[in-house]
């Protein structure tokens, strides 16, 4: 009980970003961090914050908050048994004649009633969820003291804002910001559809009469919910792949394909506005420095927030490269014809290979990556 009162009373908070199938990685630094805690102990990160595919990982860890080890290992079975057909229908008469209802869709009228539009059809997701999540356990872990409290984003197409569904015991009130905003909810498997929904790839889910999708599209600072909910430390596990720069000092004459600038955009999406939020809170938090005590104080708002942040060491595409042909024939058939092959710079292959060993090889470099930074963590972390 000790211990798990001094986790809660330290506010850390682990934030997971986006990313699609490489989100695995996140599965692999969590495992190593896992060791570090005796077997039963709770999570050391009371408040949890999710996007896209992390929102997934972290609503998992909600789920299991009071045995740390135990919600690790649950989340790390699923993702090295995963296969495509459990996130979406790969087989050549699904793939095709859902593209070909959207392509029909656009010929009704205005009035008429239509279903969401995408590249593929993620379905099989939501029936993973229901079978794999009891939301009620959350509930049952924030009574319980063993959560503070666990948030969700995903992006209005309706208004264009960020929207952090959160689910908390400690009184936290709806917030509201340029762009942004908290809303109080009981979490549910259309939240982590909604914020796992990658634009134009998988479909937009309606949630009150609003239209939502991946919880990066909008999110201009990625870091808000965390700090929001009362985080005093935040554990980031990104998914920035490290640069090559040889690579890019190469003179290519020919223009990039559309399906490498499409890799470029969520590459974007998942990656940029993370390191400018940390970036902001970096000179926050050198401000405050300069600020007298009393004056902080006096202003509650004002607070040093301390960050860790981890990154995969190698290159998710490259990697991704090697399982291309895991894929069904039917997506790579649909990848080839919009650019993408094993040889191809783009960086779509790598969010959407939800196999078994590509996940399994991201899980290792996870875990590689956090046990060489093993002090570091456990300095952080107070362990």
């Amino acid at each position: 009980m000790t211990l798990k009162r001094n986790y809660l009373n330290s506010k850390n908070a682990l934030v997971l970003t986006g990313g699609g199938a490489r989100a695995a990685y996140q599965v692999g630094v969590l495992s190593a961090i896992a060791k570090f805690l005796p077997r039963n102990h709770g999570i050391p990160f009371p408040i949890l914050c999710g996007t896209s595919a992390g929102a997934i990982n972290t609503t998992s860890l909600a789920c299991y908050a009071s045995c740390f080890q135990l919600g690790v290992k649950k989340l790390e079975w699923a993702w090295k048994n995963f296969n495509i057909s459990s996130i979406y229908y790969n087989d050549p008469i699904n793939v095709f004649s859902h593209i070909g209802k959207g392509m029909l869709a656009s010929f009704q009228a205005d009035y008429a009633s239509k279903s969401p539009r995408s590249l593929l059809n993620n379905a099989p997701l939501r029936e993973l969820l229901n079978q794999i999540l009891d939301f009620t356990r959350i509930d049952n872990n924030i009574t319980r003291g063993y959560l503070s409290a666990v948030a969700v984003t995903a992006s209005s197409y309706s208004s264009g804002d960020s929207i952090s569904f959160f689910q908390s015991g400690d009184n936290n009130l709806p917030w509201s910001r340029s762009k942004r905003r908290g809303e109080l909810s009981q979490l549910n498997t259309e939240h982590l559809m909604a914020s796992a929904a990658i634009p134009m790839v998988f479909p937009s889910v309606n949630i009150k009469n609003q239209h939502f999708g991946d919880g990066s599209v909008h999110q201009l600072s990625p870091l808000s919910p965390a700090i929001h909910l009362g985080a005093k430390k935040i554990f980031v596990i990104g998914v920035d792949q490290p640069k090559n720069p040889l690579k890019n000092k190469e003179n290519n004459p020919q223009p990039p394909s559309s399906a490498t600038v499409a890799g470029h955009l969520l590459d974007s999406i998942f990656s940029d506005t993370l390191n400018s939020d940390l970036e902001r809170m970096a000179r926050i938090n050198y401000t405050l420095k300069l600020i007298s005590a009393k004056n902080r104080e006096e202003n509650e708002g004002l607070k040093h927030i301390d960050s860790f942040v981890i990154n995969p060491s190698h290159d998710f595409n490259a990697i991704a490269a090697q399982y291309y042909y895991d894929l069904p024939l039917s997506i790579r058939i649909l990848l080839r014809s919009v650019g993408i092959g094993n040889d191809s710079e783009s960086s779509i292959l790598s969010y959407l290979l939800f196999e078994k060993n590509f996940c399994g090889e991201l899980i290792k470099l996870g875990f590689a990556d956090a046990m060489e930074k093993e002090q570091a963590i456990r300095a952080f972390l107070d362990i």
